[in-house]
């Protein structure tokens, strides 16, 4: 009888170690029949307030349907600390544990999750350029297990704004991370509608937090207006670009209304949480059993527009009316 069951056993694990090998794997939402719980792994590049709004927003809209964290919600989230191969890793331990969807927070964090879930769906956020960073071939219909939500910078407006507030600038300067996919794609669209208004674009590149400050002080004397983009990198040392600008009289505009809050000019841009919200949404479309492949990719129509008037007197600018009307939120 002993033999019997030690065989029995060995054949068992042979029989299981194969079907994982093949692919095989249980869904984690019926793994256990007691407690039936959703699991979405949340992987998320950096740590920094827009990208901790979306999550929220993320976190929030799941609540609102019914699935809260830690109760009927299985939750994880990992931060890879702005390291590419570190979001390369959450990842592949994300694929280990097969979660319902990885949802993946900004374009290092998809690129990583959309390399390695062959078989999970992969929802992504806050992502700029889904098609210049390859995770998906079409915005309308995207197909495979990828679909999610943009916060393309409304460049356009962006620079009617600096072009308001201070008309005299000729030169704008820009700080971004060149091994980010979305970052060089909004330097792009930058520069292609800034030559339309016959500004000129000036780059400066950060591949690192610690390098931030550098970039921007060899900016100084060389432009009349600094622009952050939405990239992670440089927005995570934001602080020592706000010093510069004060330092020097260089007004600093950024591309999302968070960074107004942490001591830059001016922002026009949407609110990160909606962005979670809106993310929410898609998550939950997929939960429910709908393919990812089958939804469009989302975008964020509402516009906010956010004025630090005492930065804005330390960068040496005094804000026209005609802007302190419009704004949304006056931070003084």
């Amino acid at each position: 009888m002993i033999e019997f069951n030690v065989r029995s056993a060995f054949i068992a694990t042979t029989l299981i170690s194969i079907l994982l090998g093949c692919g095989w794997r249980q869904s984690s939402s019926t793994s256990d029949s007691k407690n039936p719980q959703k699991f979405v792994a949340v992987t998320q590049i950096v740590e920094h307030p827009s990208l901790d709004a979306t999550r929220k927003g993320i976190q929030d809209e799941l609540a609102a349907a019914g699935l809260k964290a830690g109760e009927t919600l299985k939750w994880e989230w990992e931060s890879a600390q702005g390291n590419p191969s570190t979001a390369t890793q959450i990842a592949n331990k994300f694929v280990g544990e097969n979660p319902d969807v990885i949802v993946a927070i900004a374009t290092p964090s998809a690129q990583a999750s959309v390399a390695v879930a062959r078989n999970i769906p992969v929802i992504f956020a806050a992502v700029t350029d889904p098609l210049g960073a390859k995770l998906v071939n079409n915005l309308e219909k995207p197909g495979g297990l990828v679909t999610g939500v943009t916060d393309l910078s409304p460049i356009n407006k962006q620079l009617d704004l600096i072009q308001e507030i201070t008309p005299t600038v000729k030169r704008l300067g820009v700080i971004y991370n060149g091994g980010e996919a979305n970052s060089v794609s909004l330097v792009d669209f930058l520069k292609i509608e800034a030559t339309k208004r016959g500004l000129t674009v000036v780059e400066a590149t950060a591949n690192r937090s610690s390098d931030v400050a550098t970039s921007a002080r060899s900016l100084v004397g060389k432009v009349e207006a600094i622009y952050i983009p939405t990239d992670n990198t440089i927005v995570s040392a934001l602080e020592s670009v706000i010093q510069v600008g004060i330092d020097n009289k260089v007004p600093i505009y950024v591309a999302d209304t968070d960074s107004v809050k942490r001591g830059a000019m001016a922002g026009l841009s949407f609110n990160y949480y909606d962005v979670g919200r809106q993310t929410g949404k898609v998550v939950l479309q997929v939960l429910k059993g709908e393919n990812p492949g089958n939804i469009p990719i989302k975008s964020v129509e509402k516009l906010q527009l956010f004025i630090n008037i005492k930065s804005a007197t330390a960068m040496g600018v005094k804000i026209p009316e005609s802007v302190l009307r419009k704004a949304d939120e006056k931070i003084e």
